[in-house]
């Protein structure tokens, strides 16, 4: 591969957001098996670097002419890649996705492979044409936190197929939190492409009802996470603090209107860094847990 093709894959692949899925694979067969073998390894690497490479790559494939008019891609946010490396992008999508993601539920059973089919599915699903599922309001939400979610879900499901792992109630309760979180920040997120995903007609959550009540569902969705995270045994319930700082950002947008949309970008480019902190935290409060 040329240096230019190589800068476009690692742009389009949004390398600030690797942590996003990498960590809760790790976090989640870490903390299920006790264990450092080669599945913990491997599953963090596929997360980290080829899960995102498909699932971003894919997306600024079918988003071309939508992203054509959005001012945000072209740099951390999205790359806004030349057509001649569209066919060239799906490739290496597949090529280094499919390979480790087998061995992943070779290291399994029928548990590792429905997660992992649902995980794989929802990445593609999300924005190829016939499914397009970003275009389909508020599937396009549930559809993105499965992109987040699922990860820790292969994690959970491989600790269960190799030691017998059952997931506690306090984990299904953390992970129900976690996909209200994700569908959240997903539908804030949408909210600052209102305006070029209208003059791309492109639907999304956020064009269907309007931006004002996306900011004020996101809003809801992320205090539902944490008030799920209160009902978990202590002390769990300290990780409710964690959406707190969300819900911050949002609410100064609570009567945002679509001609105004544009200007969530300002709060989604802190929400960008505020996982870092959340996630340290987060960590922490895992290792305690642990």
């Amino acid at each position: 591969m040329n240096g230019s093709l190589i800068r476009e894959l690692l742009l389009s692949s949004r390398p600030l957001s690797w942590i996003n899925t990498a960590f809760p694979f790790a976090a989640a067969y870490l903390f299920a098996t006790r264990e450092l073998d080669w599945v913990l390894v491997l599953g963090a690497l596929f997360f980290l670097v080829p899960y995102n490479v498909a699932m971003y790559g894919i997306n600024d494939v079918f988003d071309y002419e939508s992203d054509l008019r959005n001012p945000r891609k072209g740099g951390i946010e999205g790359a806004l890649l030349d057509p001649s490396l569209h066919s060239t992008v799906l490739w290496i999508s597949a090529l280094s996705t499919l390979p480790p993601a087998l061995l992943l539920m070779l290291g399994g059973g029928p548990a590792t492979w429905a997660a992992m089919l649902v995980s794989l599915f929802a990445v593609a699903a999300y924005s190829v044409k016939g499914l397009r599922f970003k275009e389909r309001p508020f599937l396009d939400s549930v559809t993105s936190s499965t992109h987040f979610v699922s990860p820790a879900v292969v994690g959970f499901a491989l600790a269960h197929d190799r030691v017998g792992y059952t997931p506690s109630p306090t984990v299904m309760i953390i992970l129900a939190a976690f996909f209200l979180w994700g569908m959240a920040a997903h539908a804030f997120g949408a909210v600052q492409d209102v305006v070029p995903d209208r003059e791309g007609g492109i639907s999304s959550v956020a064009t269907a009802i309007g931006a004002r009540p996306t900011v004020r569902m996101a809003v809801l969705l992320w205090a539902g996470a944490g008030v799920l995270l209160l009902l978990a045994p202590w002390p769990t319930p300290l990780a409710a603090l964690l959406v707190v700082p969300y819900v911050a950002i949002s609410l100064p947008w609570f009567n945002v209107t679509d001609a105004t949309s544009a200007g969530v970008n300002a709060a989604w480019r802190r929400f960008i860094w505020l996982n870092y902190g959340c996630g340290f935290l987060g960590t922490m409060l895992l290792i305690w847990v642990w």
